[in-house]
């Protein structure tokens, strides 16, 4: 469904975050990139959804190459594309309803949406998007009236406005206590199960890598260092987190 081909980015600064990365996500699968914060996570997602523009490499989304796409080719593109950010990505003094419905600016005229038009359809739709995250009551609430929770959900429901193929999720619980990030990654795996939406999320902590996740990679300073299911987690010995986390890494729990 989607393959990263020897994917390099080098900032303009000279900061090189992704060295030849390779990996292929399957349909249907709950796959997790962990490694540190810097190790190259954040800008893998968003070379894949061409939020940035990488150096070297191919990104093959259903058998296209996506990589140097015009804008009005990646604009339909990116309708298959979800993404949910960490730090949400809302419009804070907008409504949950305009945030939600943001997400159907892939599928309606331009203009339209300098006005705030959109169908009674795709109304009903974000309505139907907000039951599903189970906050329907916030549609007229502000986005910054919302707790941390909440607004995450609201950008998940934003994603699947788009009705994606696919939803990448940038460390999507990383500002959330453990009751929260359960009940975000819940969201995810439903669509994942019950939508058969593919899910590519970026996590740090590996229980939860190993509760929702099917397959996994890791990266460490840019590089691909593992690649394995959430059995190999499990199973994965103190010299393999090391490679992934470094020598001054212990797991919770270590003595």
């Amino acid at each position: 469904m989607l393959k990263v081909e020897h994917l390099t980015m080098v900032y303009p600064d000279g900061t090189i975050a992704l060295r030849d990365v390779s990996f292929e996500v399957r349909k249907g699968e709950f796959m997790g990139v962990i490694g540190l914060s810097g190790s190259g996570k954040s800008t893998l997602l968003r070379c894949i959804n061409r939020l940035l523009e990488p150096t070297e490499g191919k990104i093959i989304w259903q058998g296209r190459d996506i990589t140097h796409v015009e804008e009005a080719e990646l604009r339909a593109v990116r309708r298959e594309i979800g993404m949910v950010f960490q730090q949400f990505n809302l419009v804070k003094r907008s409504s949950v309803m305009t945030n939600v419905l943001s997400g159907r600016l892939g599928y309606t005229p331009p203009s339209w949406s300098l006005i705030n038009r959109f169908s009674r359809k795709d109304r009903e739709r974000a309505v139907t998007a907000l039951k599903r995250v189970g906050i329907p009551d916030k549609a007229n609430n502000r986005a910054d009236e919302l707790s941390g929770g909440q607004q995450q959900r609201v950008g998940i429901a934003r994603a699947l406005m788009q009705e994606p193929k696919i939803i990448l999720a940038d460390e999507p619980v990383a500002s959330l206590d453990p009751v929260l990030a359960h009940s975000i990654l819940g969201h995810l795996e439903d669509l994942n199960k019950e939508d058969k939406i593919t899910v590519l999320c970026s996590l740090h902590f590996l229980d939860l890598v190993q509760r929702y996740c099917t397959r996994v990679i890791g990266l460490r300073e840019g590089r691909l260092v593992f690649e394995g299911g959430k059995e190999d987690i499990g199973q994965l010995s103190d010299k393999r987190f090391k490679e992934i986390y470094g020598e001054e890494a212990q797991r919770l729990g270590a003595r």
